[in-house]
């Protein structure tokens, strides 16, 4: 049996665009999805701590060391800007597996720039 867990999560992020007019996805940072080992168009759980809505997406890289938070396409009419998010990505593994797994957590700064 293989079970979904939580694999990397960027703890309260703050968007910093919105724009409807894009094909989809989430823009991050690419110095985040590093530290939270997400990869390009990896599909990520994204909560709005704002308004409470939860939606899936992919991942796109942004440009480094920016603090980059950007919903696009249609997930842009869930946030706004300055919204603090929470992006979560999951993984398959057995039980035993998921026993042993320890997920990566990123705390960034209100700039969402790392810390330390």
């Amino acid at each position: 049996m293989i079970i979904e867990v939580m694999k990397s999560k960027i703890h309260r992020v703050r968007v910093t665009q919105a724009e409807l007019n894009y094909v989809g996805s989430i823009t991050i940072d690419e110095d985040l999805m590093d530290a939270a080992n997400i990869v390009a168009n990896e599909r990520v759980q994204i909560v709005n701590n704002n308004n409470g809505a939860r939606l899936e997406t992919y991942v796109i890289p942004g440009e480094r060391g920016k603090g980059t938070i950007c919903l696009n396409g249609a997930a842009a009419r869930l946030v706004q800007v300055g919204d603090i998010v929470i992006i979560i990505s999951y993984a398959g593994m057995t039980p035993e597996e998921a026993k042993a797994h320890k997920p990566t957590l990123l705390f960034p700064d209100e700039n969402n720039r790392l810390i330390g």
